[in-house]
């Protein structure tokens, strides 16, 4: 392994029981705890600690003061017939929390080769997040959550115990998931879905308040969402309608940003099997 900073200042504890191959790059007071494995392409940065039974493998990049819970297994081979063993990446941010049982594998070739995890996340008990996928800061994944392939996730969302993704879906920042729900198509950001199949049920304003929003975002918000969703025309032409609205602000553009964008699934909303 190598230490980035001189052996008599990294004060870098070890456990006896624990495998750090050769190679492993290991940053200002790692800690690495029993029966630990990290393997020889692995980056520890600094102040992280594997607290017991954590699998490190692959070229896997976790960020300074990150904290990872028993039974964690990262960088380990995506699960998909397709990969040959190929050095691809998972990058883990910042002061994130990972719990006890977390997977979180690295990219696929095909797909540009990456995972990346943003900074300051909270992953519960047993949740999951697959190749491709690249989720935001502070974002929270509660216990047993499942990210298929390919998804993303914004920043400060908010997903409850048991939620799926369906591959390629995408979840708007600051949108809430409601537990057990089947996100099988984009939520938008600011969103609140629930159910299986995933409803749009509104906008997540706790959420939004919590982030400092103030009263008129939140309100031009509402106004592009009872528009945009508006049952009576098609929902192209309720965000047309929108997009040229003098009185849209920021959090609107995001909105209309996230919908224009390209995507290969279809919008949630409000209605039970209504597409975008």
């Amino acid at each position: 392994m190598t230490i980035t900073a001189p052996a008599a200042l990294n004060l870098a504890r070890i456990h006896p029981s624990a495998v750090v191959e050769d190679g492993a790059i290991l940053g200002y007071n790692v800690e690495i705890g029993p029966f630990c494995h990290v393997g020889a392409k692995v980056r520890l940065g600094d102040h992280v600690q594997l607290m017991s039974h954590v699998v490190v493998q692959g070229s896997t990049t976790i960020g300074e003061k990150t904290v990872v819970f028993p039974q964690a297994v990262l960088g380990c081979a995506p699960q998909n017939i397709h990969y040959k063993g190929e050095d691809t990446e998972l990058i883990i941010g910042r002061s994130c929390t990972i719990r006890e049982g977390v997977t979180m594998h690295p990219g696929m070739p095909a797909s540009g080769g990456k995972t990346t995890v943003g900074d300051h996340s909270m992953f519960l008990a047993y949740s999951h997040v697959a190749h491709d996928c690249h989720v935001g800061d502070h974002v929270i994944l509660s216990n047993n959550v499942m990210l298929a392939g390919h998804v993303s996730i914004g920043d400060r969302v908010i997903m409850g115990g048991g939620a799926a993704v369906h591959q390629f879906a995408r979840i708007g920042h600051h949108a809430f998931i409601g537990g057990l729900a089947a996100v099988n198509n984009d939520v938008i950001p600011y969103g609140m879905l629930n159910g299986n199949p995933g409803v749009l049920m509104g906008l997540n304003i706790i959420g939004m308040q919590r982030a400092g929003f103030d009263k008129p975002a939140i309100h031009a918000v509402r106004r592009a969402f009872k528009a945009i969703f508006d049952n009576s025309t098609p929902i192209r032409d309720n965000i047309a309608r929108v997009r040229d609205q003098a009185d849209k602000n920021a959090a609107v553009d995001d909105i209309i940003a996230f919908i224009d964008a390209e995507s290969e699934r279809a919008l949630s909303s409000p209605a039970r099997g209504q597409r975008g």
